[in-house]
């Protein structure tokens, strides 16, 4: 029995599930990460828990609304190609169901014990073990080869850079702040009592606070989104596989933009390629698919860590963009298109782009060329990298009601546990400020870092430079959590990826 948007009842069944585990993973990560956020606030006497949570609660829904997608569609990079571009096979559903379970696991478990672990780090593990995964099972496959290990490195280097920013930083700036304000010894003092500190430093430490639950908003929000479009991109492709809005002038100027690149693509072109891609080029829209298959095939094998540019790929490019250019020319709005044609166009702009992107990565085209194509580029996320508003709304409340309810183990491990001494007021407003220029830096460049990773070592920074000390056992444990994190993540992906290949072809879903 087929529903209204043409798939059966099972595949109906697995799609709620997927976006229910989505969602159930943003719930986890607000009481697991955003409780960072709270715990300045809060042990500052600035607000009271409840009022602190709300208030954070709601930022980090309206950091989620406006978000621009970036940090959603980086961690979709980090995929295997060929998983993202068949989501809606037994293989596609078998790595969502294992990141997402990975994911809250892991999370809970360090939650349950107190322990500021990062979601972005588990999310990222996961990923990496149904890569390999991924490598090991499918015939043909060298290891390793289903990890985008360039973009693992970028956002690699981003988790591990970003603790040592926030714990270096946050102690200049509260030294800093103690030369410069010296006529405010009040700031640098921990809380007496019950009793709120004075109306300005209350009102910077909420500041901070709202800072760091926008930017966690607009940062790991991002996630979940990410993973729901992968879920309502690989099972309802004609409905979300590109941007039905997108039309008029910024359709024109696309169509320009993808001519204009084509030129540049097939001067790369050799001659004994060339006749094949003239054809295609005098050959009406329809029938400009012919041959697509194996095109897409060589795109795919370049874009593998092992794959290499030959004359074959660039053939591969031309034909692939000379597809996508004639679909895009002959609408006035992606809106237009036969939902049939959908997700073959975003096939097309997904081999076209990340093709581009390591073409210039391994400087095989000028510069005049590579300006060209970078705003080429640019235009294609426009078509691809698309979020609707309920799927925003929906994560935001998750993220958001996570944040109100399981906000306090975490809190008492930043508040209590880091420093030997209480936090003063201007070691919270340290340590948030950097956090919350450090997310809004990676948000810019589509980079997920870690909230717990930030904000956790930029406590310990100004307990370090106020010469409070920390507690040694608690940072053991912060650290050994933090360096199992992406072990333990990537055995339970790869683990739970098998496993779910198995049982999905025992139900008959390939």
């Amino acid at each position: 029995m087929d529903h209204a948007f043409g798939i059966s009842a099972g595949t109906a069944i697995l799609l709620l599930l997927a976006i229910g585990l989505a969602l159930s993973f943003e719930f986890v990560n607000g009481f697991h990460d955003t409780a960072n956020a709270v715990a300045t606030v809060i042990y500052t006497k600035a607000l009271r828990p409840w009022q602190a949570v709300i208030w954070s609660g709601g930022w980090n829904l309206i950091g989620v609304l406006i978000s621009s997608g970036a940090v959603a569609f980086g961690i979709l990079a980090l995929l295997p190609v060929e998983l993202v571009l068949n989501v809606g096979s037994g293989a596609g559903f078998a790595m969502v169901f294992s990141l997402l379970v990975s994911a809250i696991i892991w999370n809970l478990g360090t939650w349950y014990f107190g322990l500021p672990a990062s979601s972005s780090h588990t999310l990222i593990g996961a990923i990496m073990g149904v890569g390999l995964a991924n490598s090991v099972l499918s015939p043909g496959h060298v290891f390793g080869e289903g990890v985008n290990w360039g973009k693992v490195s970028d956002t690699g280097k981003a988790l591990l850079f970003s603790p040592i920013i926030g714990f270096a930083v946050s102690a200049v700036l509260l030294v800093a702040s103690k030369a410069v304000l010296k006529k405010h010894p009040e700031l640098f003092k921990p809380p007496e009592g019950d009793a709120p500190p004075t109306p300005w430093i209350r009102g910077l430490l909420i500041l901070t606070c709202t800072g760091v639950s926008f930017s966690h908003g607009s940062n790991d929000g991002q996630k979940g989104m990410g993973l729901i479009m992968l879920i309502l991109i690989g099972i309802l492709p004609g409905v979300f596989a590109v941007n039905p809005s997108l039309g008029g002038a910024a359709l024109q100027a696309f169509t320009a933009s993808s001519q204009s690149a084509q030129s540049v693509i097939e001067r790369h072109v050799p001659i004994g390629e060339r006749g094949a891609n003239a054809l295609l080029a005098s050959t009406s829209a329809g029938s400009v698919v012919t041959g697509k298959t194996t095109n897409d095939v060589a795109l795919s094998a370049y874009l593998k860590a092992s794959g290499k540019a030959d004359a074959r790929t660039w053939s591969a490019l031309a034909a692939v963009n000379l597809a996508l250019v004639h679909t895009v020319a002959s609408v006035k709005s992606l809106g237009d298109l036969p939902q049939s044609q959908r997700k073959e166009l975003r096939s097309d702009a997904y081999l076209v782009g990340s093709s581009l992107a390591k073409l210039q990565s391994q400087h095989l085209i000028t510069a005049t060329e590579a300006t060209t194509l970078s705003s080429y580029r640019k235009l294609l996320t426009q078509v691809t990298n698309f979020i609707p508003l309920w799927v925003k709304i929906s994560v935001a409340i998750c993220l958001g009601l996570g944040t109100m309810i399981g906000w306090k183990r975490i809190v008492v491990t930043v508040g209590e546990r880091i420093g030997k001494a209480h936090l003063t007021y201007g070691q919270g407003a340290s340590a948030e400020l950097v956090a919350w220029g450090t997310i809004q830096a990676a948000d810019t460049f589509g980079l997920p870092v870690s909230t717990t990773h930030v904000l956790s070592s930029g406590v310990a920074g100004t307990m370090a430079a106020n010469g409070s000390g920390v507690q040694g056992s608690t940072i053991r444990s912060i650290v050994l959590a933090w360096l199992l994190t992406l072990p333990v993540c990537v055995f339970l992906g790869s683990l739970l990826f098998a496993g779910g290949l198995l049982l999905l072809a025992r139900m008959g879903i390939h």
